[in-house]
């Protein structure tokens, strides 16, 4: 062992380095006030039956949120960890792959950008062709085929069986 790993293997580990599932905690606190101060902003009409009204999910929610953050809040402060990563397949001295990770934000970027000008069924086959691409797909002619068939399947369901309209772009009069 050299003198800078003896240092770092000996080195006591910072409180917040050992306490890091905290930061879970806070996130699921902020997310539960969030949903409580939205649910006590819906509007409710005096003319409602009935004590369930549009406000009891979401405060259920909110409150059950703050009970889960300080719940397990007070299980990190009293020494209790989470378990390590077990999976067999998962190498945790890999380093992240972010070209992947761009590749994959571009490709929802470009989806989020296209929508209005190209459309669902264009602006989400170029979404999942990306994906595609970026998860290490290299079939040049089915991946865009398969692409196109999940996008006019989707929004074919959503658009003409569940009535939910998604933007057609200039394929509205074709399909």
């Amino acid at each position: 062992m050299s003198v800078i790993e003896e240092k770092t293997a000996s080195a006591p580990k910072s409180w917040w380095r050992t306490h890091s599932e905290l930061g879970v905690c806070v996130f699921l606190f902020a997310v539960g006030v969030l949903v409580l101060v939205d649910a006590l902003s819906i509007p409710t009409d005096f003319t409602q039956r009935g004590p369930v009204g549009p406000k009891a999910v979401p405060i259920l929610v909110g409150s059950l949120l703050l009970l889960v953050s300080l719940l397990l809040a007070r299980d990190v402060l009293r020494g209790g960890r989470g378990e390590a990563e077990a999976g067999e397949d998962v190498d945790l001295d890999a380093p992240a792959d972010w070209r992947t990770v761009l590749l994959l934000s571009g490709a929802f970027l470009a989806n989020a950008a296209l929508i209005d000008t190209l459309g669902f069924p264009l602006s989400s086959a170029i979404m999942f062709w990306g994906a595609a691409y970026a998860l290490g797909s290299r079939h040049l002619v089915r991946d865009p085929l398969i692409a196109a068939c999940v996008s006019l399947v989707t929004w074919f369901v959503f658009t003409v069986l569940l009535g939910v309209p998604l933007p057609g772009g200039p394929l509205m009069g074709v399909l």
